[in-house]
């Protein structure tokens, strides 16, 4: 019986301490206030968070174009580098054609 008298106390004494109410920002209802003070501060606190909204996302979407900017210049770049391998493998194609036609004129020559 002792031991149920010294547990029942504890859940009492945190049930009953004043939690601090916590400030969520976001959009509010500012309709629902009766004194132009209150719906003035709530209007504010409103276009506040909006403001801070509309800054914080154009922050983010400014570093994702610098991010794609720049990939977009590694991807020219790399496109420039395969285009200039495909140019010289073009060029060195050619000139292996160009010395089996050699070749092979002075085999037929020889034939003759």
């Amino acid at each position: 019986m002792m031991l149920v008298v010294s547990v029942l106390p504890l859940p009492w004494l945190f049930a009953s301490g004043n939690a601090a109410a916590q400030d969520v920002p976001g959009i509010e209802i500012c309709t629902v206030e009766k004194t132009m003070e209150r719906r003035t501060s709530c209007l504010q606190s409103n276009v506040d968070f909006l403001q801070k909204t509309v800054t914080r996302l154009g922050i983010d979407h400014q570093q994702k174009l610098e991010a794609a900017k720049a990939q977009i210049e590694a991807l020219k770049a790399t496109v420039t580098a395969l285009q200039r391998a495909v140019d010289e493998l073009q060029v060195a194609q050619k000139k292996t054609i160009e010395d089996q036609k050699k070749k092979a004129e002075p085999a037929k020559d020889g034939a003759k």
